[in-house]
This record gives C-alpha cells, structure tokens and sequence, in this order.
C-alpha cells in the first residue's frame, strides 16, 4: 500500500465518498485506480474559521496501472497485530510471576506474561468493573466510600473511568501494539488513526474486562479483592509474597520469584511498606491545582467559530502559560462534553478527575488546571513526601467544604476579583460542591500562579476567564511524585522486584503505562527463558 498525506476535506463534506475524491484528486489519477484505502491518522485544521478541514493521512493500494505512474509515493503496511508471544497455555511452570496492579501497565504486563505460557497470577485490590462500578455509584451519590474499590482502584485503574485519553503518536512499535490490543478487545478502530485519539469510559468499561478474559483464557489469574501484603527475600532474591482476601481476611502466601508492582500512583500503604524494607526511591515533581469547568458550547465556538456543522466533535484545548514567578500553568486531561468526578481512595479526602463517554455531548467541558509543584517544595527529604504533600491538600479540601465529600468549588469572578457572581454555571460534580474560598484547599503558589495565568489563557480562548464559570478543588493526582530507581531490565533494588507504569514514576497515561508494563514483561519473559 501507499501512503498518502495531507488530504483536505471541508468538515461538512467529511464522509468516505469525499474523501475517496480527495485522494484522486490528490494523487492526480481516477477513483476507479482505487483498489481500497485505510485511513492513518485524522486530525482538524480550524485555522480559516468559518472553514474547518478534515485532515487526513491514508494508506491506498491502487491499481497496477495507476502504480506505474505514482512510483513517488512511499510504501506503507499497516500493522494489525496486538500483543504476540509464544503462546503456550497448559505450560506448567513452578513460582509463576506475581502482577500486583491491574491498571494498563498491570494489564499489559499480564497479558504479554500470559502470551508467552508464564500463566501469572494478578492482584488486584479492588473490584471488577461490574462491581467496582457499583461501589462508584453508591459514592457518587450517597457519599459511601470503599477505600479499596474506587475511581483509583479496581479493575482497568484510574484510566477507566476517564475520559480515555491515548495521548501518543502511533510511530512507536510498542504503542502499536497497545492501540491495537485495545482495538481487538472492543475499542472503536477509530482510535487507530485519529490524532487525539479517545476511547470513553463506557468502552474502557468492556475493553478492560475483555483483555481480563483474553489473560484467563491464557492462563493467567486474575484475583479481585486481593490486597498485596508484603515480599520476603532470602540471599537477595524474593521467594515469597503474601496478600490479604478482603471479602474473608484471610492471609495467602504464594511462593514466587519474580513480583511486578505495576501499583499505579495511589497506593500510598504499598509506598510506605517499600520505603520501609528500603527498596530505593526519589522524589520526582508533579503538579496540582484545580479542575476548570465551561460549558461547551462556550469552548465550541471558541475553537470552531459560529457553525451547526454536525461532522464536528465537541471542540478541546490544551493551554500553557510560563509565569514570571518560575511556575508553569497548563490545562490536562481535557474532557470535551464530560464531567468532573469525586476521585477520592481514603476516607476524609477530596480527589477530583475528569471524565468522558465516547460520545462526549454532555453539557459541559472540563479540564485539569494545574501548576508545577518541585521536590523542593516539599521541604523534605523523604522520598514519599510528595505523597504527604498531596494528601494534606486533599484533606483540607475535605474540611473546607463540609466534611462530607462535596468539593470545594469557587467562581471565576469570586477567585480572580473577589466579585460575587448571581449566575454561575451549575456543575457536573457528584455527590455536591459547596462554594467556598477554594485558596484555602491548595498551596499558596498554586493560587497565586492560577490567578496570574487564568486571564492570559482567555486571550486564546474567549470566555475561558468568564466570573461564571467554576473551579473545583482539588486535582493532585495527575503524576506520581515518586520514581522508583531501577535497571535497565525494570528490576528495582532486589533481585525479582520489578516495577512498571505510573506508579513507578515512569509513564503518565493509558498508552505510556500499558507500553511500560509490556517492556517490563519482555523482560521477565527474556529471564524465564
């Protein structure tokens, strides 16, 4: 096949029929050389309002006459393949490896272990995504929180109940294979080639069970309500792990060596059990501010201009502003027509995400608001002080709002001039908000920085700054602020301790966390072999 870039077509005629045109048209020949295409990438060009263009890239096998005389394209193969390995089911192996985590880089990790016959046993927590869902719902409105079955914990991770987002370019073989694996478990196609590519969390919901059947069907076991204990070591090397049964308490040791932390970045227990047996960690800067709530058609019109064109996806941004005072602002994790969701894993805590269905055509449009927070801002020097500086924002967001999980939330107008504002926008969060000064919840360079970008980000955006719209607090878990230190094969400290994904401090994202857990397994699967 041949690849074909840069094909404009205008918004309102996006459809196959056009776009077969546009590549005749293109490449100087007749519709009819068109044996059949694959659409690459697509993207948006929204530079000559009121004209908006679909932009696409596509892979095209022509006919052998039309290739006689378009020798100047260059040759592409689309590749389909998910995740391979010798596959080897009834593979009986003594000390199967141990994933703890089942978020993408656990999922992924387990997936490629089991593709290759090592038949691991996973731990995860929390729930499956049926159940996890439930307890999620039962939070979500009647204020009833599971510290070990969540937003954060449970089947598929954080990720899954987001907005989906695969922020990556798809020129890495290993991100390939991700977006693939996500394709054939029941993700739209369109994920493959569009160029911010989304995959809501009404269809991570089925995917992230699919892949958890693909692992079993391979022999890997998956364990629900499985809370990772502790690892013994004996000469350097573990040979034993054990966890706790949350539905019966009961302690269960399983003899292995080889133990993948795929833990994700809110195990804060787990942390504190690895500093205090000394496995080596550092601090590492994240950032935390706000989640910034407009309606979308605010942020339509914004990007796209006054149009009814029903091609058009519900608009988003990614903004940044570098201050005078040192500090970065940005927006992350948009969610176009999504809602802020109460995030919170322990008890007397707000935590605050985005999230998104597929479809994205909910009233209103979110986004993280966030300033860089550095190690030196911990004023500590222990390697888990970022975790403790989160955790004590998020407390204050619980007791500066009433102690009962609503979210401290403020109005644009209240937070930057102090104006009391009659019209502000209702908002998406559950279970409540309650208006409040919203600096109280956060660190004083955070608000200080917020207010100084805020009115610059409304120059790109008109509107971004209007006293209607709300900030809610408080939004700490974008990174982890931990890195573990480990080798050049995942291996952390101890000789089977290896650790991958977010929680590692080595990914950020469904793509980058679910590629790491694959390189983590290569090498488990390289050492077994």
């Amino acid at each position: 096949m041949k690849l074909v870039k840069e094909i404009k077509i205008l918004s309102s005629d996006n459809n196959k029929e056009h776009l077969l045109t546009a590549i005749a048209n293109k490449c100087k020949t007749k519709t009819s050389d068109i044996v059949c295409f694959e659409i690459i990438k697509q993207g948006i060009d929204a530079r000559k309002k009121p004209n908006i263009y679909f932009v696409y890239n596509v892979a095209v096998e022509f006919s052998k006459n039309a290739l006689k005389k378009l020798k100047f394209l260059e040759d592409i193969y689309p590749n389909h393949n998910g995740v391979n390995g010798e596959i080897c089911v009834n593979k009986k192996i003594s000390n199967r490896p141990v994933v703890v985590g089942f978020g993408p880089s656990g999922m992924f990790a387990a997936l490629k272990l089991s593709m290759c016959g090592l038949c691991p046993i996973v731990l995860e927590q929390g729930k499956c995504v049926e159940d996890r869902e439930k307890d999620i719902q039962a939070f979500w409105s009647d204020r009833k929180l599971n510290e070990h079955s969540n937003v954060q914990f449970g089947e598929g991770g954080a990720g899954t109940f987001s907005d989906g987002k695969l922020n990556t370019t798809l020129n890495n073989e290993h991100c390939k294979t991700v977006v693939n694996e996500l394709i054939l478990n029941g993700a739209p196609s369109e994920i493959y080639y569009k160029n911010k590519a989304h995959i809501g969390t009404d269809n991570l919901k089925i995917v992230v069970k699919n892949i958890r059947q693909k692992i079993e069907k391979l022999g890997g076991n998956v364990v629900f309500n499985a809370k990772f204990n502790d690892f013994k070591c004996k000469d350097g090397k573990i040979y034993e792990i054990s966890y706790t049964n949350l539905k019966n308490n009961e302690i269960v040791n399983i003899k292995t060596n080889t133990l993948v932390l795929a833990i994700g970045h809110s195990a804060l227990n787990t942390f504190e059990l690895l500093n205090n047996k000394k496995i080596e960690m550092r601090q590492k800067p994240f950032a935390m501010g706000v989640r910034i709530e407009h309606k979308q058609s605010l942020i339509n019109f914004a990007q796209y201009g006054k149009t009814n064109d029903k091609n058009l996806p519900s608009a988003d941004y990614k903004l940044v502003e570098h201050l005078p005072n040192g500090r970065s602002v940005f927006t992350f994790c948009m969610c176009p027509g999504g809602e802020i969701v109460a995030s919170s894993s322990e008890e007397g805590t707000i935590v605050t995400n985005g999230m998104s269905e597929f479809a994205r055509n909910k009233e209103f449009a979110n986004s993280a608001l966030l300033v860089n927070v550095n190690p030196e801002d911990y004023q500590s020097n222990n390697p888990l002080a970022g975790l403790y500086f989160q955790r004590k924002y998020e407390k204050l967001a619980f007791e500066i709002a009433g102690k009962n999980y609503n979210a401290p939330a403020q109005s644009l107008g209240k937070f930057l001039h102090g104006t009391k504002c009659e019209n502000i926008n209702k908002c998406s969060y559950k279970p409540n908000i309650t208006l409040c000064d919203i600096s109280k919840s956060l660190p004083n360079f955070v608000s200080e920085s917020l207010k100084q970008a805020i009115p610059l980000m409304d120059k790109k955006i008109k509107g971004f700054a209007g006293d209607e719209n709300l900030l809610v607090a408080v939004e700490s878990r974008s990174s982890c602020p931990v890195q573990f230190i480990r080798d050049e094969n995942y291996v952390c400290t101890i000789n089977g301790l290896y650790a991958c994904g977010e929680g590692a401090g080595y990914a950020g994202g469904i793509i980058s966390s679910a590629v790491d857990g694959l390189k983590c397994a290569e090498s488990v699967v390289k050492l077994f072999k």
